[in-house]
């Protein structure tokens, strides 16, 4: 097992952890926790994606990780 493939598994995971918080009502999609959850998870999976050059999953998780940075800096500044 390298490294890319734990990476590749720490994103999916994530992913789907912040998907099923949201599912049964303990995040809302608003919440800091769910945004910065995704950004994290969306990044592991770029990197995941890179060494096969796997363009539309990088694509994919490329938007993903630009809607949850926007996503994470509005709910930083809601904060303030």
């Amino acid at each position: 097992m390298d490294i890319y493939f734990i990476i590749g598994i720490s994103g999916m995971v994530l992913i789907l952890f912040a998907f099923f918080m949201n599912q049964t009502n303990r995040w809302k999609n608003s919440s800091l926790s769910y945004d910065l959850i995704n950004l994290i998870g969306s990044v592991f999976l770029i990197i995941y994606a890179i060494p096969p050059r796997a363009w539309p999953f990088i694509i994919l998780n490329g938007v993903w990780a630009f809607v949850s940075l926007r996503d994470v800096i509005t709910d930083l500044r809601k904060k303030r």
